[in-house]
């Protein structure tokens, strides 16, 4: 039976097509999920997905996060369903509160679009399964709220826990504190990241390489492996 992956739409998300494409490539049914609906369709994992949902009002991710089809994806994400958070995404999880920390304007106030440099920090979760944990990566970054910052003591939790799951290198981009560009949660199955992995599954497309399609065969063998 093949994994089936929804992937959240919200208005203004922009990244829901190639999202769906990446899950597919991976070798797993995109299952697409309204934000106004509760029903997740039996989807065995979700993806948040890029983009500038609602518009940002307010704050980025701050009127998703009450969409109807979130009180689900908590409640499942709770209960172990594994979670995957891109830009945007990233940003809804952290007002969830399922991942902690907040996103902020970035530190020079401009969004930047470019090729990033990402040190993998920890094969330890759902969607980072099929990473080495050292493995240096280049996933494409677009953001202009992608700065990640939390209190020390927060800061230092994910440390000691192994839960900062990706570092920018070479420079930091957005100002994020600790050059963390990706974080999960303490089980494992949540996890959010500024840079946009879909855009990295083929080789004609983005950085012209397949960095980002990892997050994707990682979800599908462990999805596999559960069964």
């Amino acid at each position: 039976m093949t994994a089936r992956i929804g992937v959240v739409t919200f208005p203004g998300t922009l990244d829901d097509r190639d999202t769906q494409r990446a899950v597919r490539l991976a070798g797993a049914e995109a299952v697409p999920l309204w934000h106004r609906d509760k029903d997740l369709k039996q989807v065995d994992a979700v993806v948040l997905p890029g983009g500038f949902s609602y518009g940002d009002y307010l704050r980025a991710g701050a009127i998703s996060r009450f969409s109807p089809v979130m009180e689900s994806v908590i409640d499942q994400a709770k209960a172990g369903m594994p979670v995957l958070g891109i830009c945007n995404g990233f940003q809804v999880l952290t007002e969830t509160h399922l991942l902690p920390g907040a996103m902020l304007r970035n530190n020079h106030l401009h969004f930047i679009c470019r090729d990033q440099k990402l040190r993998v920090e920890t094969d330890k979760t759902a969607w980072t399964a099929d990473y080495e944990p050292g493995q240096e990566i280049s996933i494409p970054l677009k953001n202009i709220d992608g700065r990640y910052v939390a209190d020390e003591r927060t800061l230092d939790m994910l440390e000691a826990e192994g839960r900062v799951a990706f570092r920018y290198l070479d420079m930091n981009p957005n100002g994020s504190l600790r050059d963390i560009a990706g974080i999960t949660n303490e089980a494992g199955n949540v996890v959010g990241l500024m840079p946009h992995p879909e855009h990295a599954v083929e080789p004609l497309i983005g950085t012209g390489r397949t960095d980002g399609l990892g997050f994707f065969t990682s979800i599908l063998k462990k999805l596999v492996d559960a069964r």
